[in-house]
């Protein structure tokens, strides 16, 4: 029988997400940033081609975005909402790692695999951040799924996209979890 790893069963079987716009100070510094990463990136490579890159962002680096999805949502003929959307986890966020999906030319793997190789990355900040101690969420809203905006924002190319924002920084004291959805109702065995 494999050997049972009963802390890491237990952490994510209890791992909540907090919505980022509730994170406060502090953020991890750059050398425990740079351990969640490092930890993050071991299993998604997907055969060691690597279909994603990571940018960090804090600081003024928000204020850019904020404004970059603003003049956005106006050139889109936006309203008011679209501009608030738009601006609004850049407006509050404390640091964030922005995944870009960056597929590579590899006949034997599909672009859709590489997508979901930047998707498990995603996650795995996330869980990485949590085991951590920090709070930790994965965002996206509809500037990362603009092309224009994801250009101008974090400088995407051709196939690339933004698989996701992942915010970390200090969470929230925990309140009442939410409902989780019901596995039973969810799942089918392939012997029935």
């Amino acid at each position: 029988m494999p050997a049972r790893n009963q802390a890491a069963l237990d952490f994510l079987k209890s791992r909540r997400s907090r919505p980022a716009k509730l994170f406060s100070l502090p953020v991890p510094d750059r050398a425990e940033l740079t351990e969640i990463l490092t930890a993050a990136i071991r299993v998604p490579d997907h055969g060691k081609l690597e279909p994603w890159r990571l940018i960090v962002v804090q600081g003024v680096g928000f204020a850019r975005l904020a404004d970059l999805a603003e003049a956005r949502a106006i050139e889109l003929a936006g309203d008011a909402e679209m501009i608030a959307k738009g601006r609004g986890q850049y407006d509050l966020g404390k640091l964030a790692v922005v995944v870009i999906a960056s597929p590579k030319p590899a006949p034997k793997i599909p672009a859709v695999e590489q997508l979901m190789s930047a998707a498990a990355l995603c996650l795995g900040i996330v869980n990485t951040a949590e085991a951590a101690g920090w709070g930790a969420c994965w965002l996206t809203g509809w500037p990362a799924h603009d092309p224009v905006f994801a250009a101008r924002a974090f400088g995407c190319t051709g196939d690339e996209t933004v698989a996701g924002i992942v915010h970390i920084a200090t969470p929230p004291a925990d309140a009442t979890d939410r409902p989780r959805p019901d596995l039973g109702r969810l799942l089918t065995w392939g012997d029935a």
